[in-house]
């Protein structure tokens, strides 16, 4: 069996319905209008490291404390709503951070119809089109005079070199399309095709194994050359092989 052939099977094993409940990406799966699926998943994507009991945990608690509407929060909160924040944390993401997203949110959301606006900035159908949207949305995210120079940190950038793990996890969300219920596919502008392998530790661990990764450090050229690589195995749809790849490295231990 060739490594295409291989990873084929180990897709179609992990990219089920299965795969949801354990994993942040059932935090959106909760919800059915398209700007909680957004919201929820851009905070679940955003708080995905560590362990993944303790991730979905911390953002059932979030979402608790915005009624479990998180759109409608964004919309129609009062000053006095914004209270029990002050005492969230996860990790380094704390209430200051919470506090800023919410800014953010409610914002946009008053101005926009679909968080995929605010990551087409620059937009075309080149193929390696990714590190422009991904610095045009952080300094869109950030445009705001009082955004904190602390929460920067939480919201990745190719410029700085990093991998962007947690945002191309949730593009990844957004933007795939197929029928097997996991990845939402309910973006329009951005193509499966133009999207970045989510390279996090058991993905960069078995894409090295298999030999699809030759770069030493884990940046973001390391994501563009298994992306690149994955794009030989399927040019329209490379990082369905997300699926493989992590699911090897976490259920299987490969």
């Amino acid at each position: 069996m060739d490594l295409k052939e291989f990873l084929d099977q180990k897709v179609a094993h992990f990219n089920q319905p299965d795969f949801i409940t354990l994993d942040p990406i059932s935090i959106p799966h909760r919800f059915s209008i398209k700007q909680d699926i957004e919201i929820a998943g851009f905070f679940a994507a955003t708080l995905a490291w560590g362990q993944r009991k303790t991730i979905i945990s911390k953002c059932l608690q979030l979402l608790e404390m915005m009624d479990n509407a998180p759109y409608q929060f964004m919309l129609h909160h009062s000053e006095s709503d914004l209270k029990p924040f002050l005492n969230f944390k996860h990790r380094t993401f704390n209430d200051l951070d919470t506090l800023y997203f919410i800014q953010f949110f409610s914002t946009f959301y008053r101005e926009h119809q679909s968080l995929e606006s605010a990551f087409v900035i620059g937009w075309n159908e080149e193929e390696d089109i990714m590190a422009v949207l991904l610095k045009n949305f952080h300094h869109y995210f950030f445009q705001f005079p009082f955004a904190p120079n602390r929460t920067k940190k939480h919201v990745a950038t190719p410029d700085r070199n990093s991998a962007c793990k947690r945002l191309n996890m949730f593009l990844r969300w957004m933007v795939r399309k197929d029928d097997k219920g996991v990845d939402f596919g309910i973006w329009e502008t951005i193509k499966p095709y133009q999207l970045i392998c989510p390279c996090d530790l058991h993905v960069d661990r078995v894409a090295r194994k298999l030999g699809l990764i030759t770069r030493k450090q884990t940046d973001w050229g390391t994501a563009m050359e298994l992306t690149q690589r994955l794009r030989e195995f399927d040019p329209a749809d490379p990082v369905k092989y997300d699926f493989a790849l992590f699911g090897l490295g976490v259920e299987e231990k490969f």
